[in-house]
């Protein structure tokens, strides 16, 4: 048999066949990817309408998420030398191809592979405009192909006229200027048809590739030398004659730089709602996504705190920093305390800049007295069994090398629970959490939603407020709104739902209920936390209708604070200054109390009054007289104690004086606690603690009636 002979040739045919259908098929498969999820061309998108817009409660329109300053103009008023100019920079074959263009592909793959990396791109002005309107900017092979064939898909639906006018519009020129004339505007003060130089229009032209780094205002070098590469360009396409492009050459570039507003409604709040999104869903979806992002905010409520925060009254004496910022500064949270919605949130006395420092949920900074509710004498209460009548000892102790001390100097020996909240007393919370044991405190604490906590914080000064990190307002607001829900924790939110551009719903936002505690728990910390503000350290937030709260004040009054609830509100004010200053004298009990109750009067001023759940246990709150060395009644810890994990074992409580009546509740106790849900287990969503239904976020749509006298459920 003859052995057959080697064929070069054929072998180099099959092995070329082999590789053209093997890359055939990875194009394909490629290709089927990229058809798989590709969207669908929005003639709203192209448009330019893709800013995330935030609606109210009822379904008022509040703002548009993102820095887009876009003002749309007609192709037929866009100056000729401003296209031509683009045109020459971007895509000088536009009106010969058909959305792609494969010779500016072939040159843009020879210019990368002479030099080592990408440097261009090869994509037509249609393929930009797709990307910007439709696509993420990731460069893969998939993002290509549904690049291409979206490009395709748009020429055969608009003419080149449209589409070079819809680019023009959307694209982006740096310093906030979305389109052309919000470019022109911007930087020189001039509208897209009045009456541009060329020099003008070629540094315009020039900014799409790299806004940032060729900004006119930044960097004027960098701009002056992208200007002459598109003159340059225009020149070698005649689309200018030479004396053209000298003339324009020699033009300074001189701006009448003016930036786009940053004002919007409600900055603080929005802010919030922007950092939470942008964190779920990344800044392209957020700021082009068009989204519909329907909120808890209450307007009027809104309004109500931002203007009590910025009023110079409600403050110790006014200074302004080096920065030209006012000091101190303040911060306050309301929530709803049966849904968890953040019904008003200010993060500081005045807004200036897009997204600036929210002291309402970025700051954290040492809570003082606040904090013992969560700490101390609710988890005693919870896990101890003690009533507003127990009885407490309040005499000197110490642990290791710390002895706590009241802030009066006065130890008042045998006294109750309830007269111990409602003057603050130190030594006796130190007491109660010593006896409770931090990791069950601490455990108590996190179910209410205070996360700051760290393995730092192990010592018993932790009692009194004195924390390694901290809590931010919204925290402490969460925290305080669990007592007001009988002992249910919701997460605070300030989003109701999210809506894809066509209307279907991309997420909603209503919180798990969480059981942190005992109903009886929390109904007994309510009662004496009403004690506070009847005749303890919060007489100041006192109003017409039942008030539950408690005062904190800081090493040389640093923080000041009152968190407090009503049975429809729940929220926290703070003052202090930025950087750490002591106020001396200034007490949770003084400014922070009085705005706290300017706030909440005014918010729930068409409120019916309606007392909190429950019976309130015979309210006497022993009050010693004072020794000459004290201070005012308010005054509370004033000095921060060093933490210290060498504990001794102390016993802080007497037996109950059984001349005074227990705390009781509307119903039995012990039947209630049998019936009730354990704490640390989750409630059916759509149910209050007692198995009432709780009101779901509305189905809303714009344009819906507000209703002040149902704003609290």
């Amino acid at each position: 048999m003859t052995k057959r002979k080697f064929n070069f040739w054929r072998f180099i045919f099959v092995i070329s066949v082999l590789v053209v259908l093997f890359a055939g098929g990875i194009l394909m498969g490629v290709a089927a990817a990229g058809f798989k999820d590709i969207p669908a061309l929005n003639p709203n998108v192209l448009a330019g309408n893709t800013s995330t817009e935030i609606f109210d409660e009822n379904g008022e329109f509040i703002a548009r998420l993102g820095t887009e300053d876009r003002v749309p103009v007609k192709i037929s008023n866009i100056p000729d030398n401003l296209k031509d100019a683009v045109l020459a920079t971007e895509d000088i074959r536009f009106f010969q191809h058909y959305g792609v263009d494969l010779r500016a592909i072939a040159r843009a793959a020879w210019v990368n592979i002479r030099g080592g990396e990408l440097r261009e791109g090869g994509s037509t002005i249609t393929q930009q405009l797709v990307k910007i309107s439709f696509l993420s900017p990731d460069r893969t092979f998939k993002r290509k192909i549904q690049e291409a064939i979206l490009a395709i898909q748009l020429e055969r639906q608009y003419s080149k006229e449209e589409i070079l006018e819809m680019y023009l519009n959307r694209v982006y020129f740096g310093e906030g200027a979305y389109g052309v004339q919000s470019a022109a505007k911007i930087y020189f003060n001039k509208d897209i048809n009045d009456n541009l130089t060329l020099a003008e229009a070629a540094l315009l032209a020039g900014l799409p590739q790299a806004p940032s780094a060729y900004s006119p205002v930044q960097y004027p070098e960098s701009a002056l030398k992208r200007r002459n590469i598109v003159l340059s360009n225009m020149l070698k396409y005649n689309l200018i004659t030479e004396s053209q492009y000298n003339e324009a050459v020699a033009e300074e570039i001189k701006l009448d730089f003016t930036p786009p507003k940053e004002k919007y409604s409600y900055p603080f709040f929005i802010d919030y709602v922007t950092e939470l999104l942008v964190n779920r869903y990344g800044e392209a979806n957020v700021f082009k996504g068009g989204l519909k992002v329907y909120v808890t905010l209450d307007r009027e409520l809104q309004e109500i705190a931002e203007k009590e925060l910025a009023n110079p009254v409600n403050y110790p004496h006014t200074q302004v920093n080096q920065d030209g910022i006012a000091q101190p500064q303040g911060a306050a949270v309301f929530i709803e305390p049966h849904t968890g919605y953040i019904k008003a949130l200010v993060g500081g006395r005045e807004h200036k800049q897009l997204r600036q420092f929210n002291r309402a949920t970025q700051m954290h900074r040492q809570p003082g007295s606040t904090f013992k509710p969560i700490i101390a004498y609710g988890p005693a209460v919870e896990y101890k069994g003690l009533k507003s009548n127990s009885t407490v000892y309040d005499t000197p102790v110490t642990y290791g090398n710390w002895s706590p001390k009241n802030d009066d100097n006065v130890f008042r020996g045998s006294i109750s629970l309830r007269t111990a909240l409602a003057k603050s007393v130190n030594v006796v919370a130190a007491k109660l959490l010593h006896d409770v044991t931090i990791p069950k405190a601490t455990k108590f604490a996190q179910g209410l939603g205070i996360e700051s906590l760290d393995d730092k914080d192990t010592g018993l000064s932790i009692a009194l407020g004195g924390l390694h990190k901290g809590v931010t307002p919204l925290e402490l607001a969460g925290a305080y709104s669990a007592f007001a829900n009988r002992g249910v924790y919701i997460a605070p939110t300030p989003i109701l739902r999210v809506e894809k551009p066509d209307g279907t719903v991309l997420e909603d936002f209503a919180s798990v209920p969480h059981r942190a505690m005992k109903r009886s728990t929390a109904d007994i910390m309510t009662d004496m936390l009403q004690s506070v503000v009847e005749r303890g350290t919060g007489t100041q937030a006192k109003m017409n209708r039942p008030v539950a709260g408690k005062t904190g004040t800081t090493d040389k009054g640093k923080d000041i604070w009152f968190a407090g609830y009503t049975p429809e509100l729940a929220g926290v004010v703070w003052i202090g200054h930025d950087e750490n200053k002591a106020m001396p004298h200034e007490y949770g009990g003084t400014y922070p109390a009085r705005l706290w109750k300017k706030i909440v009067s005014q918010g729930l001023a068409d409120v019916p009054v309606k007392p909190f759940p429950g019976q309130r246990a015979p309210d006497s709150v022993y009050v010693p007289k004072p020794d000459p060395s004290s201070h005012d009644d308010n005054d509370e810890d004033d000095e921060m104690p060093p933490k210290d994990d060498n504990i001794e074992n102390n016993n802080p409580f007497l037996p109950e004086d059984d001349d005074e009546e227990d705390y009781d509740d509307e119903d039995n106790d012990d039947e209630d606690d049998a019936n009730e849900e354990e704490p640390g287990s989750d409630i059916t969503p759509g149910t209050n603690p007692d198995g009432a239904i709780l009101p779901q976020a509305p189905s809303i749509s714009p344009g819906g009636n507000s209703n002040r006298g149902n704003m609290f459920p």
